[in-house]
């Protein structure tokens, strides 16, 4: 038997059939947003897993799964693992469903009521899973500067490390994960910023100014 015949599936029908069979019990809830459909974004081949975005209308995350199940190391529900992209470092949380199996999940938004149609968050799952494979997108902490002046080191802004610091304990807004290297990225812009990057650089993944969560980077530090 060949070694393709052991691999599993792609799994975006069956996590499309599971999520759809529980917006339908949902519908009509504070948090979910009736403009955003169910839809399993860019699953493709990662190392020997699934790797791609789930949309539904009260989430978006990351979902990797099982595609070689001789190198699937499941989690328990709620424990965490991480895994390193070229991006940075991302927690990924264990789940378990009768319906698709064991997977796991990076959260990157929920709610999802910013979003105004489906089109929009299709085109952010689709840029944040890009972006996870451009080392630009990896964030580099400045080293700070000593100082020996007292005078200097009482009156002067708070160092980089400070800065990164505060930046890692405030809340971390949706719109700001899709904040990179000084450009905006939100869903009524991101055609455009796709367009002109990949106009700049090809139609691979880098450049697309993204990064990683804060909330991800900070506990990759832990």
């Amino acid at each position: 038997m060949s070694e393709a015949a052991h691999l599993l599936p792609d799994p975006a029908p069956r996590l499309t059939a599971a999520f759809r069979a529980v917006a339908a019990r949902m519908s009509g809830l504070s948090f979910v947003n009736p403009a955003v459909e169910v839809e399993a974004v860019g699953f493709a081949p990662w190392e020997s897993h699934w790797l791609g975005v789930m949309v539904t209308p009260w989430f978006m995350n990351l979902a990797l799964l099982p595609r070689d199940p001789a190198t699937w190391y499941p989690l328990a529900p709620g424990a965490k693992r991480r895994y390193a992209f070229p991006a940075g470092v991302y927690e990924f949380v264990g789940a378990s469903d009768a319906a698709i199996g064991d997977y796991q999940v990076c959260s990157l938004f929920s709610p999802l009521l910013e979003f105004d149609d489906h089109a929009s968050a299709r085109l952010v799952a689709a840029l944040a899973r890009e972006a996870l494979f451009d080392p630009a997108n990896a964030e580099v902490p400045e080293m700070p500067v000593a100082s020996l002046s007292p005078a200097a080191a009482e009156g002067s802004p708070p160092g980089p490390l400070a800065r990164l610091q505060e930046q890692f304990d405030a809340p971390v807004s949706k719109r700001d994960f899709l904040r990179g290297r000084g450009l905006l990225v939100d869903p009524s812009t991101a055609q455009d910023t796709l367009s002109a990057t990949r106009a700049r650089s090809g139609t691979g993944p880098a450049g697309l100014g993204l990064r990683p969560p804060a909330r991800a980077l900070k506990r990759s530090r832990e």
